[in-house]
């Protein structure tokens, strides 16, 4: 056994076991799941970082990236004559992929009027699309699928039964941590030197970023001109000194006999002193000469664009850091037209100066972003809105993106007869999330070899890697 490993499996028992003896029989168990887990370097000599834009509530992508060809843009305004954009609308947006990069349908393809700033990523190749994503167990047609049900996730259709499928990539294990902490427990050793955790949300505890070994680090964003962290150890909630003085004996890890409270004590000093740190470094970090907008989306970027900025040595220490961020409000069942354009605008707008600050760092190439969200939503309407679907596009920015191009294969639009139609416009999805997950994990740094550990169904798909990641 090599040092790095056997200093790994140190770390892992440590962590998961809390101090629990490796002779216990609970040490013994997790020292065999750790002897099997793979070998990783002991640091990264460069950075990446991998950020999640979840769209809560299930994006209707279908009126975010819309046909514009004469054929197809029939066919799509036949299928949701109520919720179909017009044309003269989307064709200012129309979409000129690279030559190897064309949609699979042969269609030409435009964004919707308020995703009009990201056209221009889309031309700077720093914008992909990747077509109808969604939880399978396996590749999966209609066929397939209307003779067993069962070939596909349970629970379909269900916001938060699908919205855990996307963030752990597990729809066969509802107690699977999230993909994003799988990739932390794999690389602990990537920052051996940081002052934060490698996984760090910005919008609250998040499923994505739940791992076995990691502590995931939540901070708040920038709201109305402050990016300050916020004080977590939740002293000025105490009237009393009684009350101060028994929450730092709590923290005061060594006054504790109970090895749970021992953990406890730890937990919260060590959180305490991550705002401590981050406190300090936050107020150094100078005004963004990007226009973030003052939506909480665009402060949740902003606040993730100052962390990246403290990267470095002497501040953060990172090599590999993961983000959470999100966006809610896409659960449109009534009056989407009215609703949908300013989700839109706000997210486009808050991408496109993330984007502006990456460039404004020198990390445009190091740092890769992208969407996610509960499910895509019905190919049919409902009346002026749509329903819960199961495909979706997602897009993914980043200068190591393969931008200007399509990825995956795009449904049909078709009311009538479509091979990818469910039923009730729920579209099967033709790209997994694994697929989708494993692509950007391999770009991260985790190995090829060590991706069906982290995405167990991989092999179920002929092409695991999409090829949108440099």
């Amino acid at each position: 056994m090599t040092p790095d490993r056997r200093a790994f499996l140190r770390r892992s028992l440590q962590a998961a076991l809390g101090g629990v003896a490796l002779n216990s029989p609970l040490g013994n168990l997790v020292a065999v799941a750790a002897a099997a887990r793979p070998a990783v370097p002991s640091t990264f000599s460069d950075y990446r970082a991998l950020v999640c834009v979840f769209l809560h509530g299930g994006n209707d992508s279908f009126s975010s990236v819309v046909p514009v060809s004469p054929v197809d843009y029939a066919i799509y305004q036949a299928t949701r004559p109520a919720l179909a954009l017009p044309l003269e609308q989307i064709q200012p947006n129309t979409l000129v992929p690279q030559p190897d990069g064309m949609p699979s349908d042969g269609a030409t393809y435009g964004l919707h009027p308020s995703l009009a700033p990201l056209k221009a990523l889309f031309e700077q190749q720093q914008l992909a699309i990747v077509a109808n994503v969604g939880p399978l167990l396996g590749p999966i047609t209609k066929a397939q699928y209307q003779a067993n049900p069962l070939l596909a996730p349970p629970q379909l259709f269900s916001h938060s039964d699908q919205a855990n499928f996307w963030q752990t990539s597990r729809p066969d294990d509802a107690s699977a941590d999230g993909w994003g902490g799988r990739i932390a427990d794999l690389l602990l050793d990537a920052n051996p030197d940081a002052t934060l955790p490698m996984t760090i949300s910005i919008q609250g505890q998040s499923l994505f970023q739940r791992g076995s070994l990691i502590d995931q680090y939540v901070v708040r964003g920038c709201a109305g001109g402050s990016c300050a962290a916020e004080r977590i150890d939740y002293l000025g909630t105490y009237q009393n000194q009684l009350g101060i003085q028994t929450f730092q004996a709590l923290a005061a890890e060594g006054a504790q006999s109970h090895m749970f409270e021992r953990a406890y004590a730890r937990a919260t000093r060590r959180t305490i002193d991550h705002y401590e740190t981050l406190s300090a470094l936050i107020s150094t970090v100078p005004d963004w000469n990007v226009p973030f907008p003052s939506t909480n989306l665009g402060g949740q970027l902003r606040q993730v664009a100052n962390l990246i900025s403290l990267r470095g040595p002497g501040a953060l220490d990172m090599h590999r850091q993961l983000f959470f961020v999100g966006q809610g409000g896409y659960d449109t069942h009534d009056d989407q037209l009215a609703i949908q354009p300013g989700l839109l605008a706000d997210l486009a707008q808050s991408l496109v100066a993330f984007q502006a600050a990456m460039a404004q760092l020198g990390v445009t190439d190091e740092v890769t972003t992208f969407t996610a969200s509960d499910f895509g939503r019905t190919l049919s309407t409902n009346g002026d809105g749509t329903d819960h679907g199961w495909g979706g596009h997602h897009f993914v920015l980043g200068g190591a993106v393969r931008g200007g191009r399509f990825y995956g294969r795009m449904p049909s639009l078709a009311q009538h007869d479509n091979p990818d139609d469910a039923g009730y416009g729920q579209i099967i999805p033709t790209t997994g999330v694994d697929q989708y997950a494993a692509t950007l994990a391999a770009w991260y740094g985790v190995n090829t070899g060590d991706l069906p550990l982290l995405f167990p169904r991989l092999g179920e798909y002929d092409s695991p890697n999409l090829g949108f990641m440099t």
